[in-house]
């Protein structure tokens, strides 16, 4: 009776809570709420583990102060952009402070390996410093490549700083690799450490993530896309693989915007203070393209990434072109990408065809029927695990970077972007995306009406519980 009695005293607090709790989407509370009174203890047990994005009070403190302490990154003045495209950029300076800025070039490797090895080549090239951010490294033929690149330049006197996120490099963070280079001289820093599993919950969420890919070497030379320092196999999930991914080198002042988002990253995570390494800004010449990076994360400000998304596809006119690994989007997402549908641009969205999380899997295809009917055209690529995650705009805008169009990347994951505005370098992005569709296979409304009722109460449970899981 006791016990009953406190069972429901939990339930009803949760639900309170999850009532109580801001900035939460009413779905996410609707499905907590049904988890809770469906499985009393262990959705109470789940919301107090994952039902809030707090990544701890004093390393919300420390991101702070990081903001604060540093200087904001220098740079050419804002450039001229057309009027239209000109809301595209202010929601981006919204969320991270960051203007548009020109002066920028950019170009794109053919495949993972040509940019692991340019990656490599830029590193090689250094004469003051080299800061590298994954989410994934692997200590695989191409995570030792960087390695290696990263130990001969400190060898050298470059200032080298790398950091990874502690779950997702977990294997290199215990590998001789880790050692190695700290041992060479450079300076390691781990995000988001884990520690002592069972204790970690008391110090913030423990799967919130950092998924940033960065490169920023000398100030001048930055690095941004979907791919994570490994090989392409991608052996923890070989499966799946090839990864296939998309990673843009740019050249130009965006690279001190990048510079100042790793030094927010790692002052946040380690006590070294950088904020000199932004006063040294290089000269750059006349000419180049607009471009603006874009972060986002559980201590940014809520809803970023969304807002990111739905502002770009609000804007299009003529053509919208998606690449993601992962779509499971809310519901003012997926109204957007219907709304243009109807209103005639030209919307394609590429999804690979098997994905590597089953619940993402079910999900997406529970939107399939809805996206199709709106006219939007729907491929999913055979040939691994469609990892690039792009999107243009008109053939004149591209944003690329590390966000999927899934909840994980709206809520839980530190995430970075870089927008553009030029003809030349989206038609790079868009001959890629080219790539990818023709590599691919089309859904169409008459095979997704064909699916068995069983397939389609899944694909919408899973759908339902997304918020959950």
């Amino acid at each position: 009776m006791i016990l009953a009695l406190v069972v429901i005293a939990s339930q009803i607090a949760t639900i309170i809570r999850v009532l109580l709790r801001p900035h939460r989407d009413p779905a996410s509370r609707i499905s907590w709420i049904a988890v809770v009174l469906a499985v009393p203890i262990v959705g109470v047990l789940g919301y107090v583990l994952l039902g809030e994005t707090s990544i701890g009070r004093r390393r919300i403190a420390r991101a702070r102060q990081a903001q604060k302490a540093l200087p904001p990154p220098n740079g050419h003045p804002e450039p001229e952009i057309p009027p239209r495209h000109r809301p595209l950029f202010q929601v981006g300076r919204s969320i991270s402070g960051y203007p548009p800025i020109g002066g920028n070039t950019a170009r794109m490797p053919a495949d993972s390996n040509a940019a692991i090895a340019a990656i490599v080549a830029d590193i090689d090239a250094a004469t003051a410093h080299v800061h590298v951010l994954f989410y994934i490294w692997l200590p695989d033929h191409n995570g030792q490549r960087v390695v290696e690149a990263l130990c001969r330049a400190a060898a050298r006197g470059v200032t080298c700083r790398a950091m990874v996120d502690d779950i997702g490099s977990r294997t290199l963070v215990r590998s001789v690799h880790w050692a190695a280079m700290g041992a060479a001289g450079v300076k390691l820093s781990r995000a988001l450490r884990v520690g002592f599993p069972l204790l970690r919950p008391l110090n913030g969420r423990i799967d919130l993530r950092d998924h940033r890919k960065i490169v920023v070497i000398d100030n001048r030379v930055t690095w941004c896309g979907s791919q994570n320092c490994a090989d392409p196999e991608f052996r923890v999930k070989a499966r799946f693989a090839p990864w296939v991914d998309t990673m843009m080198r740019l050249e130009g002042p965006v690279a001190l915007q990048n510079q100042h988002l790793f030094a927010v990253d790692w002052m946040t995570w380690h006590r070294e203070d950088i904020g000199a390494v932004l006063l040294e800004a290089p000269e750059f010449p006349a000419g180049g393209f607009a471009a603006q990076v874009i972060a986002s994360g559980p201590t940014i400000r809520n809803s970023a990434m969304p807002e990111v998304f739905q502002t770009l596809i609000y804007g299009a006119r003529r053509e919208l072109v998606i690449t993601t690994p992962y779509y499971v989007p809310n519901g003012a997402l997926q109204a957007a990408l219907c709304a243009a549908g109807h209103r005639g641009v030209a919307v394609t969205l590429v999804l690979p065809a098997r994905n590597d999380n089953w619940a993402v899997a079910a999900a997406s295809r529970s939107y399939y029927a809805e996206l199709l009917a709106a006219g939007v055209r729907l491929l999913e690529y055979p040939d691994g695990l469609l990892h690039a995650k792009t999107l243009t705009l008109d053939g004149e805008v591209t944003l690329i970077g590390s966000a999927n169009m899934d909840r994980r990347s709206f809520d839980l994951n530190y995430e970075n972007n870089i927008l553009l505005e030029d003809e030349a370098t989206t038609a790079q992005v868009r001959a890629r995306q080219e790539e990818y569709i023709a590599a691919s296979r089309e859904v169409t409304r008459a095979e997704v009406a064909a699916w068995p009722w069983w397939r389609r109460l899944w694909n919408n449970l899973v759908a339902v519980l997304s918020p959950v899981l």
